[in-house]
């Protein structure tokens, strides 16, 4: 079973936000996998899926962002899930908006929530999928950068980047993750 996280904050507030595309490639998955997350365990929700590739548990942490790996963790020991079929789906700072860049394992840079789960899970070593975000054009702090909204140009190009995210992650079903990650690391 392949455990796909995307992360993001929890509330109203934070919907649409640049934080939150992990969260928004998970609603992707789930709504054309017809599996509404509306089950709840360890602060997290979640749905099991059932397709003809393999079995998948997608998962939305309700931690905050800061605290991600206080329910991935949880969620790898009691559904008996291995570092190697877990995929993590966040935003990067360091990529042009929509640009996705699939990794096998790598350091969590200045991402709190993949910081989180490093630390929790004791490991780098995991399937991830990063969807840059860009940086402000002009002197901001960051933090209102991840938090503000997509602007009108950009909310195209990330509802885009989302599907894609989703598209590799149905890929990595039946695929070896590097397979898919050369494919779509080129595009």
């Amino acid at each position: 079973m392949k455990l796909i996280v995307g992360l993001g904050n929890p509330g109203r507030q934070y919907e649409q936000t640049r934080h939150n595309i992990g969260f928004h490639a998970i609603d992707v998955l789930a709504d054309r996998w017809n599996a509404p997350l509306n089950q709840t365990k360890f602060n997290g929700m979640y749905a099991t899926v059932h397709r003809p590739e393999g079995k998948a548990l997608l998962v939305k942490p309700l931690t905050y962002m800061n605290l991600s790996g206080e329910c991935v963790r949880p969620m790898m020991d009691y559904f008996d899930v291995p570092e190697e079929d877990l995929i993590v789906i966040y935003d990067d700072l360091d990529l042009p908006p929509g640009r996705l860049r699939l990794r096998q394992k790598g350091s969590p840079g200045g991402h709190n929530g993949m910081k989180s789960i490093v630390q929790h899970i004791g490991t780098r070593d995991f399937d991830r999928i990063r969807i840059g975000i860009g940086r402000p054009d002009v002197p901001m702090a960051i933090t209102d950068w991840v938090l503000g909204r997509f602007s009108e140009e950009e909310a195209p190009v990330m509802r885009e980047a989302a599907e894609r995210a989703a598209d590799a992650c149905e890929a990595a079903l039946g695929r070896p993750f590097i397979d898919v990650m050369n494919e779509f690391n080129a595009k």
